[in-house]
């Protein structure tokens, strides 16, 4: 009988305990946005001060999930002087991420009842399949503005890369391809300027791709670096006449080892890094016809012919600022991206349509254009200056 006394009253503690938390953590935000409002007016509550820039008109409540439970903040309303608070703006970010994290859970096939458990489990209050529902909408509603954003600066190098993911489609399993661009701007920072879905990573779908980059305002592209893509060659001339394409030299050189036995490997890929190792192009196709002769006197015919032929292509990064030669021959960068992706999609399995599959690749990666992966300067890009751009051709 006593330890059921007992346990009752520890529960109730606890529970009194926690409201005196929840509590104090309301009084404590509202404190602060009370102090917020009272520098951005330069007085007090009722105070007579003819510094003042403005002047109160009440307050409107919003509510707030925090750990400690729902609390309830009183936002100021000012006259004369804009009401903005860091403590919104933070709560804007989680926000934000509490949408995403609903959405992924969504998308990779979560039930909405354990989504419930979950969201009451992390954030205090549970949230309804309606919220969830509305979230989703939400959530898609921006994606779809960030995707088609107007492009508004000039991006001198773009990188392209396609996904594959598995989608259901009239009862079977079919592949679907989502296209990812990524360009380094005018202040030499990279910018997430394109994903959108294609049928498959064809002519068609590429021409597609590069038709919405064309139409939201990537009017010239210095040079594009991917993979030797099917039908992405062909198609970079029809709306990007002026541009280079720089072949991935890290993808080529996986092709070349297609050709090699695996005992050669290493030693293939010593001779294929002394290729583009040289100080100009010129130096570099004298390079590749040496190796290329070396992996004949070898019997690799194969490989030395992929080295003769295809090298060429991986030449295109000699034409810009040797500072910049690392980072334009391959993509590797966006390879990176893509794997992170991949890692995140892959315990979905089959998703349920194309657009399903497009909001959650295009979700984690304006979550990554958010971070401070786009704060880091990639390139300088000062040393365009005097580039000449007349000397692009494809």
């Amino acid at each position: 009988m006593n330890s059921k006394i007992i346990e009752i009253n520890e529960e109730e503690v606890k529970a009194h305990l926690g409201e005196f938390v929840r509590e104090t953590v309301e009084e404590t935000l509202n404190a602060m946005l009370e102090a917020e409002a009272e520098q951005l007016v330069n007085a007090q509550k009722h105070e007579r001060n003819t510094d003042r820039k403005g002047y109160r008109a009440g307050h409107y409540n919003r509510k707030l999930l925090t750990k400690a439970g729902e609390v309830t903040i009183q936002m100021p309303k000012l006259k004369k002087v804009t009401f903005e608070t860091a403590i919104i703006e933070r709560y804007k970010r989680r926000e934000i991420s509490v949408e995403e994290a609903m959405v992924e859970m969504y998308l990779a096939g979560v039930s909405v009842r354990r989504v419930e458990d979950i969201t009451e489990a992390l954030w205090g209050a549970k949230v309804s399949p309606g919220t969830i529902s509305n979230l989703n909408k939400k959530i898609y509603e921006e994606i779809e503005k960030w995707r088609n954003l107007p492009l508004e600066s000039h991006y001198a190098y773009v990188y392209l890369d396609g996904i594959w993911m598995k989608r259901s489609w009239a009862g079977e399993v079919r592949n679907v391809s989502v296209l990812v661009a990524i360009g380094v701007n005018q202040d030499g920072f990279r910018d997430i300027i394109g994903v959108a879905e294609g049928t498959k990573e064809d002519k068609d779908s590429w021409q597609r791709f590069l038709r919405y980059l064309k139409e939201r305002g990537l009017a010239t592209v210095d040079m594009f670096i991917s993979d030797k893509s099917l039908g992405l060659v062909e198609s970079i001339p029809e709306f990007y006449p002026q541009a280079r394409w720089q072949r991935c030299v890290v993808h080529f050189y996986r092709n070349v080892f297609s050709f090699v036995p695996h005992g050669k490997v290493k030693e293939v890929a010593t001779m294929l890094k002394a290729i583009h190792a040289q100080e100009n192009k010129e130096e570099a196709i004298r390079k590749k016809d040496l190796i290329a002769q070396k992996l004949m006197d070898m019997k690799l015919h194969k490989a030395a012919a992929l080295v003769r032929e295809g090298s060429l292509e991986t030449f295109s990064y000699y034409h810009f600022p040797v500072e910049h030669w690392k980072r334009i021959r391959t993509n590797n960068g966006l390879e990176r991206i893509m794997r992170e992706i991949r890692r995140r999609t892959r315990v979905i399995g089959s998703f349920p349509d194309g657009e399903s599959a497009l909001m959650l690749v295009a979700a984690r990666l304006r979550h990554i254009s958010g971070s401070s992966w786009s704060e880091r300067k990639y390139l300088n890009m000062d040393l365009l200056i005097d580039y000449d751009r007349e000397d692009q051709v494809l």
